[in-house]
């Protein structure tokens, strides 16, 4: 499982983004993991408040208390005191043992979003690093220096420990990491870069591991994705009612208002939007067909159940990128260490299992207008909207197919993670999130459904070259224009499977929304929730 997203709009905003631990925003956090030159500070208070917390570690050391992580082993070992010449091993040791992920490795969007996510919490000053650890953090982002992270080995209960110690190993010279283009031994990376590896004191080791960042990194970049979805499949939907002489009404606001549900709202004025000026719609203003299949009747209502599930994971997200989910925490101000649980992925979890549960939907009603399309009974058009000779081509036969197997996929995927619990650590980390798992899933379900809605655009696409030389509405049509440039008419079979490909890659890149949007203004896009 390749864990990326795909390349956003190459002209990002060029503002300098200033870290200070806890207004970092969603839309940030992805333009940096774009890697395409955001520029990272971090914030002056900021680096005094590492300092302050850094003199109560070294406070503690030099006293020799006993506090759980800074002077003592980890988890069943937590009753094991290290004495003061073992502290720096202890920390080195730490990041070793626990470096056992396995899997594909991650993206180096994840890569980058992990390094910048895992630097903003060290930031709160809760965490106890020196001001060293998070200025090699920040070069590492600045010089696009990439620890390599497998995906698998975190359960997401004390902290993504495995990932975030791969990309611990790589800041002490250690692992592995890829610099302009190359894989290369973590010593070797720092110093192609002019970078210096850490030697690893008191309680730093344990900061830079004990935190849910892989499970957030994956997350945000899952969540941004799913928003690109819920927009587009507006638009798919838009051109599927315009190719099957569909109806608006039920897109009416009047409707949506007495309901009151905001996605619901949105969809529907999103499509109101598309099909604006389409001659289509008024050619059967008069027919006798009194209603529509839900796929495309109830679309408001579906479309909209997920864009308030996306809502909700927004603001959980936007809440723990600027979370402190550290163990043990520091409070220098008053010099109190506390071993809680911050570090848990449950706040994570459940919401990445409704989100992704959510973005199943969009891709099974897509499917259902799929079927719509290519079914001659219902579209009344030729079977499969094959051109040539009927049985000779075959045309989007086996493009429903694909579409129905990906949503049977999404929906093994869509087992909750969340339920599952095992314990590790000997029993003393007995209850566990799985949040990771979780969140990779998110990724995968939705990149199925981005093929699935690409299959329907491309049927849509294809069925309103039968109704021509109409005009479909404003957004369709722009719609329409852009996917010309990559899909060929009605005609002899072709390898179909390249035009999705090509229309997926349309889809995520970002370049249709963008060309819809300058054709009727802008769409519900999730923004005005603080999305990515």
């Amino acid at each position: 499982m390749s864990l990326s997203t795909p390349r956003r709009d190459p002209h990002l905003d060029r503002t300098p983004i200033i870290l200070d631990g806890t207004r970092l925003t969603l839309e940030e956090a992805v333009r940096v993991s774009d890697g395409a030159g955001a520029s990272v500070r971090i914030d002056d208070d900021a680096r005094e408040r590492v300092r302050v917390c850094r003199r109560m570690v070294e406070d503690i050391v030099s006293r020799g208390e006993v506090i759980y992580g800074i002077t003592t082993g980890f988890g069943r070992l937590k009753n094991v005191t290290i004495d003061a010449d073992d502290v720096r091993t202890l920390q080195r040791n730490l990041l070793r043992s626990h470096a056992v992920g396995v899997g594909d490795n991650a993206s180096p969007e994840v890569v980058r979003l992990l390094l910048l996510l895992r630097l903003n919490t060290l930031l709160r000053g809760h965490s106890g690093v020196r001001e060293r650890v998070v200025d090699l953090l920040l070069a590492l982002l600045h010089q696009d220096v990439l620890p390599v992270v497998p995906v698998q080995g975190s359960v997401g209960a004390s902290g993504d420990l495995a990932p975030l110690a791969h990309l611990g190993l790589v800041l002490i010279g250690e692992g592995e990491a890829h610099w302009q283009g190359e894989c290369l031994p973590g010593s070797e990376a720092l110093a192609r870069a002019g970078l210096k590896p850490l030697e690893l004191r008191a309680k730093e080791g344990l900061a830079l591991i004990n935190g849910t960042q892989f499970s957030t990194a994956v997350g945000v970049l899952g969540l941004a994705r799913s928003w690109t979805l819920a927009a587009t499949a507006d638009i798919a939907c838009a051109v599927t009612i315009d190719a099957l002489l569909g109806s608006a009404a039920p897109f009416r606001q009047r409707i949506a208002s007495l309901r009151e549900h905001p996605g619901h709202a949105a969809c529907a004025s999103n499509v109101r939007r598309l099909l604006k000026g389409s001659d289509i719609l008024e050619s059967h203003s008069e027919c006798d067909r009194i209603q529509d299949p839900y796929s495309m009747r109830c679309a408001p209502q579906v479309h909209g159940a997920v864009r308030d599930a996306l809502r909700h994971l927004t603001v959980i997200l936007g809440r723990e990128i600027n979370a402190v989910t550290d163990n043990p925490i520091l409070f220098p101000a008053d010099g109190d260490a506390v071993s809680a649980g911050n570090f848990h992925g449950e706040p994570l979890a459940l919401p990445f299992d409704y989100a992704k549960s959510a973005v199943c939907e969009l891709a099974s009603i897509s499917e259902r207008r799929v079927e719509n399309l290519v079914n001659p009974d219902l579209s009344h058009l030729p079977a499969f909207l094959a051109g040539g000779k009927p049985g000779v081509n075959s045309g989007l036969m086996i493009a429903q197919v694909l579409a129905a197997a990906l949503v049977s996929e999404n929906k093994v995927l869509a087992h909750p993670a969340s339920v599952d619990s095992i314990p590790t650590s000997a029993n003393q980390e007995d209850h566990v999130s799985m949040s990771p798992i979780a969140a990779r899933q998110l990724v995968e379900v939705s990149r199925n459904a981005l093929h699935v809605v690409a299959v329907e655009l491309l049927a849509g696409f294809l069925a309103l070259q039968w109704r021509r030389p109409l005009r479909a509405g404003a957004g369709v049509e722009a719609t329409v224009d852009l996917l010309a440039t990559i899909v060929g008419p009605p005609g002899e079979d072709r390898a179909f499977g390249e035009e999705i490909r090509s229309i997926a890659r349309l889809v995520g890149s970002g370049r249709l929304l963008r060309a819809v949007e300058e054709a009727v203004g802008p769409l519900s896009r999730g923004r005005e929730e603080g999305a990515p």
